[in-house]
């Protein structure tokens, strides 16, 4: 068995900044990769986010130079920097990981951007 705690969401104004995180717990022997994704109403889930067991990390088009993902292998939880945030980021964000028994998904935390 597998959890995903997710915290840090909220409301912020436009400009402002968030940090999520996500911690993972249970069977877990290896994470390959820890990412995060998010989900505006209407809209797709979208990779925000990915960090690779190696350091390697890769970003949305829409969050590069504002985001920041980062991980704590010891604790096996990952972290996303949000500044410069904008109405546009609003969405729940979910946290997902891929270990060698399967993808594992968070349950989401929510972000509004809003003046």
């Amino acid at each position: 068995q597998v959890q995903l705690v997710e915290s840090g969401g909220g409301l912020v104004q436009p400009g402002g900044s968030l940090r999520l995180s996500c911690a993972a717990s249970g069977s877990i022997r290896r994470l390959y990769a820890m990412a995060w994704y998010r989900q505006a109403p209407g809209k797709q889930r979208e990779l925000v986010a990915i960090i690779m067991s190696s350091g390697t990390t890769n970003y949305g088009d829409s969050v590069k130079g504002r985001f920041t993902i980062s991980r704590d292998n010891a604790e096996n939880t990952v972290y996303l920097q949000m500044n410069s945030l904008k109405p546009e980021d609003t969405a729940i964000y979910y946290c997902n990981i891929l270990i060698p028994t399967g993808e594992y998904w968070g349950q989401g935390t929510q972000v509004t951007v809003s003046s």
